[in-house]
């Protein structure tokens, strides 16, 4: 009798535990819809791991060919919705990740990627990345309108840097003592969001030179994240919306010639930078992301939106090379936005240094925060750090503030 009753166990729970697994959506894509597109139509492109599902379970390749008879898992569990809570039918009691879920779910049946409310149809979408990726950032903004100090609002991340604020100032502690005051001297980028991120950083210091002034090292993550802070600060003058991705809440804008080498940068001020190379990367690209979707949310365009990419690159000691620009293929926007800045150093070499001529060039380039950042982006190699040439204009205090203006001239022409 007992054995009777045991199969009769293990047969109810292996039943009830199989009618209740989620199972991936699958779909059969439009005419003309590549892999992009169809990822982007259903909100999967906050994270790169979805499109490695999506290719992994299709046993596609990123240059396969979408086939219009044919149906495709998408990476999209699908739960059914007990009635109760997210979080009890995904068996996670994690609040943040049950409301991402839940906005994903509202967002995809506005889009009509879907056609029912998951609490009427009992139906619930789980994208791939919120259960098997990792690094899933978990940063909301408040909306454009907000101003009662609720307790959703207390409890907002410091993404902005701003700590206080006047009606003709803004007081910005990441930018230091000296430079912490900013003057605001109009309001003409008032519609426009940047996002600003200074290369490597945390454990990693990036293009190296060593005892190039001496015995002391030159790291190019500080050198980036000089000028990243400067050119944040020209942005915020005029009224842009500025998000500083990588962080380091001690350096500040510095004067100095030798920016001493350290390892405390974090991700929007708080994420520890990791090790790897590509969870650094898909770090800040969710980072970006996840703001770029919520101004999105707002009104405010791709076209106004811009993610500037800064680094030192690494070259011959004999190589002298000028700032140089790379940008998305597909990005019509991110190429002309890149050739004005181009053209802006262009001019500005003819102005100051006449003679001596400028060899900046634009290209495409498939890197990975150019691919997988959402808003139009500008990466940009600001000099060879093993070049003596070169050191002088990241050295300089003077040249890091030139290079700073005139990429931002360049980016707001």
């Amino acid at each position: 009798m007992n054995r009777i009753l045991l199969c009769f166990f293990i047969i109810f729970f292996a039943f009830d535990t199989s009618a209740n697994a989620p199972y991936f959506h699958d779909v059969k894509p439009d005419k003309g819809e590549g892999i992009y597109s169809l990822l982007r139509k259903y909100d999967l492109m906050i994270h790169p791991c979805n499109k490695e599902k999506f290719l992994e379970m299709n046993n596609l390749t990123e240059k396969s060919v979408l086939l219009t008879h044919r149906s495709y898992k998408l990476p999209i569990y699908i739960y059914a919705y007990n009635g109760k809570s997210i979080r009890s039918t995904i068996g996670e009691d994690n609040w943040e990740k049950a409301v991402r879920i839940k906005k994903y779910n509202e967002t995809i049946l506005k889009k009509g990627a879907r056609r029912t409310d998951y609490k009427k149809s009992k139906i619930l979408w789980v994208p791939y990345h919120e259960i098997g990726c990792s690094e899933i950032i978990t940063e909301t903004l408040p909306s454009k309108n907000s101003t009662n100090n609720t307790k959703k609002e207390k409890e907002k991340p410091v993404i902005n840097t701003t700590k206080s604020s006047d009606k003709n100032n803004l007081y910005v502690s990441l930018f230091g003592e000296k430079y912490a005051k900013v003057k605001i001297l109009d309001r003409s980028l008032k519609d426009k969001v940047y996002y600003v991120v200074a290369g490597h950083g945390g454990p990693d210091p990036g293009a190296m030179c060593n005892d190039c002034l001496g015995n002391k090292d030159l790291c190019e993550d500080e050198y980036a994240y000089d000028i990243a802070l400067r050119l944040a600060r020209d942005l915020m003058q005029h009224g842009a919306r500025v998000h500083i991705i990588i962080q380091d809440e001690n350096d500040g804008i510095r004067d100095e010639k030798l920016l001493k080498c350290d390892y405390d940068e974090k991700c929007i001020g708080k994420l520890k930078i990791p090790r790897k190379q590509k969870p650094r990367l898909v770090q800040r690209a969710a980072a970006i992301n996840r703001l770029y979707r919520s101004y999105k949310s707002q009104g405010i365009k791709y076209e106004d939106q811009v993610a500037i990419f800064l680094h030192v690159d690494s070259n011959s000691a004999s190589k002298q090379q000028d700032v140089f620009f790379y940008y998305h293929k597909k990005s019509k926007h991110g190429k002309k936005l890149v050739r004005k800045i181009r053209d802006t150093f262009q001019a500005k070499y003819d102005r100051y240094q006449a003679g001596r001529g400028y060899k900046g060039t634009v290209k495409s380039r498939g890197l990975y925060v150019i691919n997988y950042t959402q808003p139009t982006t500008v990466f940009v190699e600001l000099a060879n750090i093993r070049n003596k040439n070169d050191h002088k204009r990241i050295l300089m205090e003077s040249n890091r503030q030139a290079v700073a203006n005139w990429l931002f001239e360049g980016l707001t022409k």
